[in-house]
């Protein structure tokens, strides 16, 4: 089974650190990342889209993704 996550957060270390997180635990940068600025907030926003095969089981909705 293939899984998708999309991370995302303010653009500062702790974003990089749950990138760092994630590629540590076998999953993979999917595309480029993406740059959102919150006028409101006065902050810039970070994207970035990950992906991970997982042999054994199958996809279930209510999956945390997260802990796969």
């Amino acid at each position: 089974m293939r899984l998708y996550r999309f991370l995302t957060g303010p653009d500062d270390a702790s974003f990089c650190h749950r990138v760092t997180d994630a590629l540590n635990k076998g999953w993979e940068l999917h595309g480029s990342p993406s740059h959102s600025f919150n006028a409101a907030e006065n902050k810039m926003y970070c994207g970035q889209a990950v992906t991970k095969i997982v042999e054994g089981k199958d996809y279930h909705p209510d999956m945390k993704l997260g802990e796969q």
